[in-house]
């Protein structure tokens, strides 16, 4: 006679295996998504022009002899030192291309979201708050360093391999340092600052609307406030103003505006407390409980 067995649940006495970076998969769907859309790959290869623009005249700059019109028209753009960098890194139209890239790669980091209501979905991996806004501001740090630490600390190196010398870095021990550090705070408040606006709503065009109207409308309001209260204080409400104005703290260059720098950083710190208790409030779920 045979035997009947019962086949019942059988108990797991594995071992759960925790991941030290559990936020790297949103992180990493993040950037492909990005890559995949056509108008994104055009600004994202745009965004490069600048640095190759850079990396002519550092090539120039040793190599004035073959240049010699050149020079005599454009002295100042072959004075090669750390405002030089700094002109890149920090003028208007660069900040402006890197909102416009990352208005394609991260305006719905928590729109969409919001929108497919997937945040359960997220802590349920089990994700807590603190993975899930890593993983999103991972995406945000990804672009902005590709675009402006890796491409002009990679300058700073062709500039002594056209010299066949140290003397340039001898002479600015700190320059990739100040690259490093402005890098660094454009990470940080760029990171905040989408994540701020892309939980406001469910649509992504209508946060990346938001976006572009903030970044402007700030250089408008500030311009209109220092006209009625006539000091440069009021030039504090100008996004655009106070990151060049900590850029060129960072680079030890003169300040765009007569007020203490300390001001601008002060600004963009508050846009990311807000963003902090913003993004606490609007980001709830069930976490598992292990």
């Amino acid at each position: 006679m045979a035997t009947v067995r019962e086949k019942g649940y059988s108990h797991w006495d594995g071992k759960l295996l925790e991941r030290r970076f559990r936020w790297w998969p949103i992180t990493r769907t993040g950037i492909q998504l990005a890559f995949k859309k056509k108008a994104f790959r055009f600004f994202f290869a745009m965004a490069f022009l600048p640095p190759f623009i850079a990396l002519a005249g550092l090539y120039i700059s040793e190599r004035l002899e073959d240049f010699k019109a050149l020079v005599r028209s454009n002295k100042a753009l072959l004075s090669i030192d750390p405002n030089y960098f700094k002109g890149f890194l920090t003028n208007g139209s660069t900040l402006f291309s890197l909102i416009l890239v990352l208005v394609f790669a991260a305006a719905g980091l928590i729109a969409d979201d919001l929108r497919h209501n997937s945040l359960q979905l997220y802590f349920a991996r089990p994700l807590g708050k603190t993975d899930y806004l890593a993983g999103k501001m991972a995406i945000v740090a990804f672009f902005v360093l590709i675009l402006t630490a890796l491409p002009y600390l990679v300058l700073v190196l062709f500039k002594l391999i056209f010299a066949g010398n140290l003397k340039f870095i001898a002479q600015y021990p700190w320059l990739p340092l100040s690259i490093l550090g402005w890098s660094a705070v454009l990470t940080v408040f760029l990171a905040f600052y989408f994540m701020l606006l892309s939980a406001t709503s469910r649509s992504t065009r209508y946060v990346s609307i938001i976006i572009f109207t903030t970044y402007i409308f700030s250089a408008a309001l500030a311009g209109i406030l220092k006209e009625i209260f006539k000091t440069p204080y009021m030039g504090l409400f100008s996004i655009p103003a106070d990151l060049e104005q900590v850029g060129a703290f960072l680079f030890g260059s003169k300040l765009p505006m007569t007020v203490p720098a300390v001001w601008s950083f002060a600004v963009l710190a508050g846009i990311c407390l807000l963003s902090v208790v913003v993004l606490n409030r609007k980001i709830r779920g069930v976490e598992v409980i292990k």
